[in-house]
């Protein structure tokens, strides 16, 4: 879709600022440790075909590689494909485009922090669904509406949580799109086809802590906190990102 968001321009400012930060990299590592449990990476995959659905810089699609899957990765700014096949060994299909213009279909999809940068998030579920082969499983994590509002609660940012149409004009780095976690839910709930084998919370701690060098310096003990409660209720609800897997039955 043509409104959907690109980093064209800003691609080294968001390595930076996201990947070279804590937020970053225990995303990144709460994603890993939950795509191993489910057989979505860590395992041969040979035989299987893989879509990573708005690669950006392609931190998952090389955890993907590694599965040795067939993959795609597609992302709508050609500044972050350039520059992820720079850092990326390996074959793989690079696309630049929509997501909505993807035709092919795919054993595994995995589609991360995406959702928030596109203009109907729904619909672009709706798409990476039936592109999905059945049997086959979507990874889809995206920024928590509710866990957004509830930290802007705690910060006392009281005036934007009662007009949140009141945003800053030109978005970067910022999630322009939050998506709530009830709605995912419930449109995945009216689907037949569809069942939900997995949901947690990323960072339901560390964006939290009221001491933010701890970010840091404990860095491992908040990414064990987070496997921990991750998936507990009711902390899952409070991950600023929410994780899904979901099989197509």
């Amino acid at each position: 879709m043509s409104t959907d968001h690109s980093f064209d321009g800003i691609t080294q400012k968001f390595a930076n600022n996201i990947y070279g930060s804590t937020k970053g990299q225990i995303r990144h590592a709460l994603l890993c440790h939950y795509l191993a449990q489910y057989q979505m990476l860590d395992i041969d995959l040979s035989s299987k075909t893989a879509l990573d659905a708005g690669c950006g810089l392609g931190h998952m699609t090389r955890e993907i590689i590694k599965t040795n899957a067939d993959i795609t990765a597609i992302d709508i700014s050609e500044e972050s494909i350039a520059q992820a096949k720079k850092t990326t060994h390996g074959w793989v299909d690079w696309r630049v485009g929509s997501l909505q213009s993807i035709s092919s279909h795919f054993d595994y999809v995995y589609c991360h922090a995406v959702l928030e940068w596109t203009q109907d998030p729904l619909a672009t579920v709706a798409h990476l669904l039936k592109c999905l082969n059945e049997g086959g499983r979507l990874s889809l994590s995206f920024f928590n509406a509710e866990a957004h509002r509830f930290g802007n609660l705690i910060y006392g940012n009281f005036a934007y949580t009662e007009q949140p149409e009141r945003k800053a004009k030109t978005v970067r780095l910022n999630p322009q799109n939050p998506v709530s976690y009830q709605s995912v839910l419930e449109y995945l709930a009216s689907l037949d086809n569809v069942r939900v084998i997995h949901h947690a919370g990323i960072r339901c701690i560390h964006d939290y802590m009221r001491d933010i060098s701890a970010q840091r310096r404990q860095y491992h003990e908040i990414l064990e906190a987070e496997k921990k409660y991750g998936t507990q209720v009711p902390y899952l609800y409070l991950g600023k990102y929410c994780h899904l897997i979901i099989q197509k039955t």
